[in-house]
């Protein structure tokens, strides 16, 4: 059998002249690419930049990642580092990144903001909630005022509710790129259990 376009065979069980590999030994891949109409085969210990290795009962096969952006695959879909000028997030390639996220040009990854949260959804109930407070390379300025108590959006309708305050970053951080978030403070309160004027609370 001729290797056709190929200088070898290496690994293949079966070879032609004109598709290259057709089958290889076990423990190998089977890439096969494009070339117009016609498609070529070759085997491989591990698969190339923009596929991934599927391992099956017949054939272990390099599989193209689904995105052109993409540089290495973990599956069709789930990407695991992106070509030049795609940032990485979640599996996925951006030329920018998503909202709430900022770029990292040394790993090409979109890291999400720090941000302060807000508090999450409790029912009405006795309880603090806590937000932790990061321990940031910037030095914080004081408090703000505390809000209005509220639960869900609503200042009445439950017993308890919560109020927030924040306060700013005053220095800048001391790692470049390193963003200085405001810092939140939340603490538990307690609201009119009804409201006036027929107004209803949150069920």
């Amino acid at each position: 059998v001729s290797a056709g376009l190929f200088e070898n065979c290496t690994g293949c069980v079966l070879c032609s002249e004109d598709n290259g590999c057709i089958t290889c030994h076990h423990r190998l891949f089977l890439l096969i690419w494009r070339d117009g109409i016609r498609q070529y085969g070759m085997c491989v210990h591990t698969c190339p930049p923009g596929y991934f290795g599927v391992r099956g009962l017949e054939v272990n096969r390099c599989t193209k990642c689904r995105s052109p952006s993409c540089e290495s695959c973990f599956s069709k879909d789930f990407c695991m580092k992106c070509k030049e000028k795609f940032y990485l997030h979640k599996g996925q390639c951006f030329r920018q990144c998503p909202p709430s996220t900022a770029a990292q040009p040394g790993t090409r990854e979109c890291q999400g903001k720090q941000r302060p949260r807000p508090a999450p959804h409790r029912p009405c109930q006795r309880g603090v909630v806590t937000v932790p407070v990061p321990a940031e390379t910037c030095e914080p300025g004081p408090w703000g005022e505390w809000s209005a108590c509220t639960h869900e959006g609503q200042t009445c309708g439950c017993k308890w509710g919560l109020e927030t305050r924040v306060r700013e970053v005053l220095g800048a951080p001391r790692e470049e790129g390193a963003s200085c978030p405001a810092l939140l403070e939340t603490r538990k309160c307690r609201m009119r259990k009804h409201c006036p004027g027929g107004e209803h609370g949150p069920p």
